[in-house]
């Protein structure tokens, strides 16, 4: 195990999740991002759509006022979690600079939709099965997480429902992200796109910054357009300072479960030894004691920290052992 050490800035690239009801510009937002994140390096941008949502972005549409150009990107289109999960880890960073999951509601149903097991009798998912269904999704969260490219996943609005205290019925408490529960948590930025509509009958489009963990956008409610701005510029350019050379890992569950399984093993072989050992002591301890006085001493040495340190087997075995030495002796003195 590494151990603790001074804490520094790893991460080399921007990890961004977007998600707003429907109209509210995801798909125009993380283009508009990506182009800018990608100009940088001299790299592209692969796109993984899932409905669509990119065959008029990727031609150009002079009467479009946002970006009336094509945009220029490489798309797979599909919701299958697996192939979205091969595709992703076959793209080359030195090639391409930026990933888009567009959108990451249908790669998570993707996930539940292939549970092919019994349901329960209410017909639903049991809860046994969860691990199994979500552990590819995880695997790709753990890989996008931990690629140098920068990645931003977009995902449809829902309701977030929590009990009343009051009259302990089930209410609206705001809006969320629809995917899997653990994904709002898992970007360095989150937004909720939103619109407001004048008495003029004028729409703007906003960013709401629900969660920034560089401190710089977070509260902060963006006005994307009409702007003088680009989403880039409001949203993505701020925070690349804070960018540095190096990317951090984050193992996937598998790996991290691996890990765990081998080091919970060597710690049960070593106890299993050490357990041993100190039954082999005592026992040899209590062959050699000739009356009561010197069996209770020795009845104290085997404390709360030794029985610790034995496998329940040994503890009884050694019990046994114990009452048999009083019986040789006799009793108490």
């Amino acid at each position: 195990m590494a151990g603790f050490r001074k804490a520094k800035a790893e991460q080399a690239a921007l990890k961004l999740g977007i998600y707003g009801e429907s109209g509210r510009g995801k798909t125009l937002t993380s283009l508009l991002i990506a182009e800018g994140l990608a100009k940088l390096d001299g790299k592209r941008i692969a796109y993984v759509d899932t409905e669509r949502g990119t065959d008029f972005y990727a031609q150009p549409v002079p009467e479009r006022k946002v970006h009336p150009e094509a945009f220029d990107f490489d798309a797979l289109y599909t919701r299958s979690i697996t192939e979205i999960l091969s595709e992703v880890r076959n793209l080359d960073p030195k090639v391409y600079g930026v990933v888009i999951i567009d959108s990451i509601t249908h790669v998570w149903e993707s996930a539940k939709a292939a549970y092919s097991g019994r349901l329960n009798a209410a017909g639903q998912i049991p809860f046994h099965a969860w691990a199994k269904i979500k552990r590819p999704y995880k695997d790709l969260m753990a890989f996008l997480l931990s690629t140098p490219m920068h990645v931003i996943f977009c995902g449809r609005e829902g309701k977030e429902y929590a009990n009343d205290e009051e009259t302990d019925e089930l209410k609206c408490v705001g809006p969320k992200m629809k995917a899997e529960g653990e994904t709002p948590y898992e970007p360095h930025i989150l937004l909720r796109l939103y619109t407001e509509k004048s008495a003029k009958g004028e729409t703007t489009f906003w960013a709401y910054a629900e969660k920034d963990r560089t401190g710089i956008l977070g509260g902060r409610d963006i006005q994307l357009w009409p702007s003088t701005s680009t989403a880039f510029e409001l949203i993505a350019k701020p925070l690349l300072g804070l960018l540095g050379g190096t990317q951090a890992q984050i193992a996937s569950e598998d790996e991290t479960a691996a890990k765990d399984a081998e080091n919970l093993s060597a710690e049960e072989a070593q106890k299993i030894l050490q357990s041993e050992r100190l039954l082999a002591e005592f026992s040899a301890k209590l062959t050699l004691c000739k009356d009561y006085a010197s069996l209770k001493a020795l009845g104290k040495e085997i404390t709360p920290e030794v029985k610790r340190r034995m496998t329940t087997a040994d503890i009884t075995e050694l019990r046994n052992r114990y009452l048999e030495a009083e019986k040789r002796i006799g009793g108490k003195d």
